[in-house]
C-alpha cells in the first residue's frame, strides 16, 4: 500500500507493508523517517501526527524549523546591508573601515545609517514595518559582528529597538518624516525604567530595630566616633535611614556590585575608553582630556587646567556619551558644559560655604577641593546645598562614590548625565540590565567596548 505523506510543505509516497494481515503504524513511522531521510523517530510522539483516510500529516518541530528560519533570515538580512553598503562609494567606504580597523566611527556609522534608510524607503516607503526595521537591523550587526551589543537580548536594539521604537534607524526615519512634513516631530512615548535610583528595591537586612529602639540607636550615632559601632547601628536601623553610602549600597546589592567600577576601570574600560576617544572630532577640551588621560607620570601639563591622568579618562566618558537632545525649546549643552555639571573644581583658599551658598539646586555632583585641577586635595558630594566628604583620595573612588550616593538617597541624576550615569549603571556596575531605558549611543559604545579583543600577556 501506498500513503501519501506531507512533511514541510513536501509530499512524498511510501510503501507500508502489512503484518500479520495488519498495518503497523509503529513500522510505517520507522519507514517514514529512515526513507525521508528526516528527524529520528525517537523524537516524535504519537501526537505528532494526523491522519485521514489518504494522507498522513507530519506536524514540523517548531524548534528546529525556526533555528533554520533564523539563520535563514540572518544570512538574507546580512547580504541585503551588504548589497546596499556595496551599492554606492561611501557604503563601499564603511565596508573598507570595517575591514581595516575592526569597527566604524561614529561619522561612518552615521553615514551607514543614511545610506540604508534611503534605500529603505525607496523599497517600502516612509513608515516601514517594524519587520523591516528589524531586518536592517538584524543585517547590520550580521555583517558588522563587533557592533553588537551582548547585554540586549537580540544584540541591535541601539540600531532598532522593537519595543520602544528608538534606535539609530528609527531616528533617521523621523528626521526624514519631519523634514518632509516641515514640523516638529511629536516625541515616542517612553517606557517606564524598571530600574534605576529611583526605583524602590526590596533589601533582606536581618535583625533591624523598631519602635524605641531604633530611635535610641539612632540617637546615639550623634555622640559616638567609633566606627566600628557606628557601622552597627547604621545596619541595624537601615530600613528607617540610608546614609551610610558604602554600606547601604552593598546592602542594596551585594559586594561585587560594590566593587566593579575599581576593579574594572583601570584594567579595561579606561585603555578603551581613550581608544574610542581618538576617533572624535577633536576640540581644545578633548584635546586637553586626551593629552591628560594619555600621559605618564612627571610629564608636565597645564596644571592650572587640566585634571590629572585618572580623572580625565573618566571625563572623556562624557564626550563618548554626550547630553541627549533638550527637545526644540530647550538649550543645548555641549560635553564640556556637562562636565561641569558632573565635577567643579574649588580652590583651597576659597570658602567652601560661600560655594555652597551660590549653587541653585543641582543633582549630586563630585567637588574637587585642591590648589590646582591637577593636585586635588579632597573631594565632597554636594547635594542640597550639604557636603558629604569622600574618604578616596583619588579620583576613581570619588566617583564610585558620587555614583552610590544616587541610589542611597533614591536620586536621579543630572538630566545632561543621563547617558554617562546609564552606561555607568548597567554597563560598569552591571545594575538593572535589561530593565533601564538605554539611549542607543549608550548601547552602541557597550558594543564597541565589549568586543575589543582582549589582550593576554605571557609572563615568564
Amino acid at each position: 500500500m501506498l500513503v501519501q505523506v506531507k512533511y514541510c510543505a513536501q509530499q512524498k509516497y511510501v510503501k507500508l507493508d502489512q503484518v500479520d494481515g495488519r498495518f503497523d503504524f509503529l513500522l510505517f513511522h520507522e519507514k517514514e523517517f529512515s526513507e525521508c531521510s528526516l528527524s529520528s523517530a525517537s523524537e516524535m510522539s504519537d501526537s505528532s501526527f494526523s491522519s485521514s483516510a489518504s494522507t498522513v500529516i507530519l506536524e514540523d518541530v517548531p524548534s528546529k524549523r525556526q533555528r533554520v528560519d533564523d539563520t535563514r533570515e540572518a544570512v538574507s538580512a546580512k547580504e541585503l546591508i551588504e548589497t546596499v553598503l556595496r551599492g554606492k562609494s561611501s557604503g563601499e567606504e564603511v565596508l573598507q573601515e570595517y575591514q581595516t580597523t575592526g569597527t566604524i566611527a561614529d561619522a561612518t556609522r552615521r553615514k551607514m545609517v543614511n545610506i540604508l534608510v534611503a534605500h529603505m524607503i525607496d523599497n517600502h516607503g516612509h513608515c516601514p514595518t517594524k519587520a523591516i526595521r528589524e531586518e536592517y537591523a538584524l543585517g547590520i550587526v550580521m555583517l558588522f559582528p563587533s557592533l553588537k551589543d551582548p547585554y540586549t537580548k537580540k544584540g541591535y536594539e541601539h540600531f532598532y529597538d522593537a519595543a520602544s521604537s528608538r534606535g539609530y534607524l528609527s531616528w533617521r526615519l523621523k528626521t526624514v518624516q519631519r523634514k518632509i512634513r516641515r514640523g516638529s516631530a511629536m516625541p515616542p512615548n517612553s517606557p517606564v525604567d524598571l530600574g534605576g535610583p529611583n526605583f524602590q528595591r526590596t533589601v533582606d537586612v536581618e535583625r533591624q530595630l523598631d519602635g524605641d529602639a531604633c530611635q535610641e540607636a539612632m540617637s546615639s550615632l550623634s555622640h559616638t566616633s567609633d566606627n566600628s559601632l557606628i557601622f552597627q547601628k547604621m545596619r541595624e536601623t537601615f530600613q528607617h535611614r540610608q546614609k551610610l553610602v558604602d554600606q547601604d549600597f552593598t546592602l542594596l546589592f551585594d559586594d561585587e556590585t560594590s566593587s566593579r567600577l575599581l576593579q574594572k576601570w583601570d584594567v579595561f574600560f579606561k585603555p578603551n575608553v581613550i581608544k574610542e576617544a581618538k576617533r572624535l572630532t577633536a576640540t581644545p577640551e578633548l584635546r586637553r582630556l586626551m593629552q591628560s588621560a594619555e600621559s605618564s607620570p612627571g610629564i608636565d601639563l597645564d596644571e592650572a587646567t587640566t585634571y590629572d591622568q585618572e580623572m580625565a579618562s573618566l571625563l572623556l566618558l562624557i564626550h563618548l556619551l554626550p547630553p541627549p537632545p533638550g527637545g526644540p525649546k530647550a538649550p543645548k549643552i555641549s560635553a564640556f558644559d556637562a562636565v561641569e555639571r558632573l565635577v567643579v573644581f574649588h580652590k583651597s583658599c576659597c570658602s567652601l560655604e560661600e560655594h555652597l551658598r551660590n549653587q541653585q539646586g543641582r543633582q549630586p555632583y563630585l567637588l574637587s577641593v585642591g590648589r590646582q585641577k591637577s593636585k586635588i586635595d579632597s573631594f565632597y558630594i554636594a547635594m542640597d546645598k550639604h557636603l558629604i566628604s569622600c574618604q578616596a583620595n583619588r579620583p576613581l573612588g570619588a566617583f564610585d562614590k558620587l555614583f552610590k550616593t544616587h541610589f542611597v538617597f533614591n536620586l536621579s541624576c543630572d538630566a545632561a548625565l543621563v547617558n554617562f550615569d546609564t552606561f555607568l549603571q548597567t554597563t560598569v556596575y552591571n545594575i538593572d540590565v535589561g530593565k533601564m531605558k538605554e539611549s542607543p549611543r549608550v548601547r552602541d559604545l557597550r558594543a564597541k567596548l565589549l568586543n575589543q579583543p582582549v589582550q593576554l600577556t605571557i609572563c615568564d
